[in-house]
């Protein structure tokens, strides 16, 4: 996991060279001013689901983990607090491969972190996070999918 600011997103395309079509799309695109929606940017390799979220707490948000995307997670109305746990300490759960996702059910998160907008989280597949939580009662995001 990472937590950074959105301008600091090129000192990490060394890890994905995807990142620095992330970085090129942002460029060109305000996404303040984008509607909710799924915009492919490279096939199957890199979209953005520009999401608006429905509230979650701690209570209410789910850990996921993804085995064939990165996700980077760029909140921008309102602050986002997303719960983290290593892969290595969730329980097993069933992997659904059609849509990339494991949902963990009950179990809590063991840490918490908040992501400001202007900031992103960057979650790689062996890290177990709970998006959505937030003090407002939803909430516009950037998620970019990017191939692992």
């Amino acid at each position: 996991m990472i937590i950074d600011t959105i301008k600091n997103l090129s000192k990490y395309v060394t890890l994905n060279p995807l990142f620095a079509d992330v970085i090129e799309f942002l460029k060109d695109h305000d996404l303040q001013t984008l509607e909710a929606g799924k915009y492919p940017i490279k096939d199957k390799d890199l979209f953005l689901n520009l999401q608006v979220a429905a509230q979650r707490t701690k209570e209410t948000a789910f850990l996921e983990t993804h085995i064939e995307m990165i996700d980077i997670q760029i909140p921008i109305s309102a602050a986002e607090t997303f719960g983290y746990t290593p892969l290595q300490d969730l329980p097993d759960f069933e992997y659904n491969a059609e849509k990339d996702i494991t949902k963990y059910g009950d179990t809590k998160a063991q840490t918490y972190v908040t992501v400001n907008p202007g900031q992103m989280a960057i979650f790689f597949p062996q890290d177990g996070h709970a998006p959505c939580i937030t003090d407002a009662h939803e909430i516009k995001k950037a998620i970019f999918k990017v191939k692992a």
